[in-house]
């Protein structure tokens, strides 16, 4: 397979699967394959370990499983995976990956926004997330959630997985000739290693600014969408001061002041900004698929919702404050789809929103 160098589009990712780079264990779902990325489900168990791990250079995580599993869950009628413990999950797709072709996997969404902490694990990885060239192997799914316990069903999709040929980051003369052409934010852009965007606590016609997960709340079920009361889960934040302390150990979820567009020939993925500014870390979930706030399918820019945790010491967040970057990439080719277009979109054109699973 010949490709041109960038994120493979959603063409490109179905061919894969019928070409066997990418194995699959059941048939592929309705929408699975997004414009730059393919969402990975989960299968039928759930193996609760002691701790998070990697299995390091030449060994299988089914090597490692002896060492750390709790007990094993059958997840075929559904099963609650409780707040604060460790999970691995094998998930329905494999890969056989071709050499050139690398893979990055990321939370979707939803998954972000509920606090639900899920990385990517494979067989000889030494980091999460992170899948070499020539990959050959199984994929599995270490989840912990964070603020919420959570049922969940084979088949869910929590994460998901993008493909690279060679590299095609853009750097930032190129970001500010095609903010020039394009308008990737509304406003004066900050370009420094990235897109920069900052945080909104200012945002119109209201004050309130964002949502505090509560402590001690009942379990979601996450095929159930628009069904859940925000108050019983989530704490108002409101403030007319244009700042929040954010209290260790906490998770928030906020809005970024820029509305963000993403152009159909390009992806981005959101990365920390330095981790010398603040006591926090933010967006847990990062890939913007092309078509994200573009006009021509249905958008005007959309705001990046921002999933923030405070760590060691309180910390002040004031209005403006840049908290995070995006990262634009070349695609290899204009995906058949488009976020928003063809594809049930959740969060086009949004603002401040909770997870599909709330009212």
């Amino acid at each position: 397979m010949t490709l041109p160098t960038g994120v493979l589009p959603s063409q490109t990712i179905s061919e894969m699967v019928e070409s066997g780079a990418i194995t699959i264990d059941a048939p592929l779902l309705t929408g699975q394959v997004q414009p730059a990325s393919l969402d990975l489900r989960l299968g039928k168990v759930a193996y609760r370990i002691r701790a998070s791990f990697l299995p390091g250079h030449g060994t299988r995580v089914a090597e490692r499983l002896d060492d750390f599993t709790m007990h094993e869950i059958d997840l075929t009628n559904g099963a609650v995976l409780e707040k604060g413990c460790v999970y691995l999950v094998p998930l329905m797709e494999g890969l056989h990956l071709p050499d050139g072709i690398t893979a990055v996997a990321n939370a979707k969404s939803s998954t972000g926004r509920l606090d639900l902490l899920t990385r990517c694990v494979t067989d000889g990885g030494t980091e999460f997330d992170r899948i070499p060239a020539g990959y050959s192997g199984p994929l599995y799914a270490e989840i912990c959630p964070r603020s919420f316990s959570v049922l969940v069903r084979p088949g869910m999709r929590l994460n998901q997985i993008r493909f690279r040929n060679g590299q095609s980051v853009l750097d930032d003369d190129a970001l500010r000739a095609l903010h020039a052409s394009e308008t990737l934010v509304n406003g004066e852009p900050v370009i420094d290693d990235g897109l920069g965007f900052s945080v909104d606590l200012r945002l119109s016609g209201t004050d309130l600014v964002g949502y505090r997960a509560k402590p001690h709340t009942g379990v979601i079920d996450l095929d159930r969408i628009g069904a859940y009361d925000p108050a019983e889960f989530w704490e108002e934040i409101r403030t007319d001061k244009g700042r929040i302390i954010l209290d260790p150990g906490a998770f928030y979820i906020l809005v970024s002041q820029e509305a963000v567009h993403i152009p159909p020939a390009y992806a981005a993925e959101m990365a920390p900004y330095l981790a010398m500014v603040g006591e926090f870390r933010v967006h847990y979930a990062g890939f913007f698929d092309p078509g994200f706030g573009h006009a021509a399918v249905g958008g005007s820019g959309a705001r990046g919702v921002l999933e923030v945790r405070c760590h060691e010491a309180p910390f002040v967040l004031e209005h403006g404050q840049v908290v995070g970057r995006l990262i634009y990439e070349k695609m290899a080719d204009r995906p058949a789809t488009l976020y928003g277009a063809d594809l049930a979109s959740n969060y086009q054109g949004q603002g401040l929103k909770l997870s599909k699973h709330f009212k």
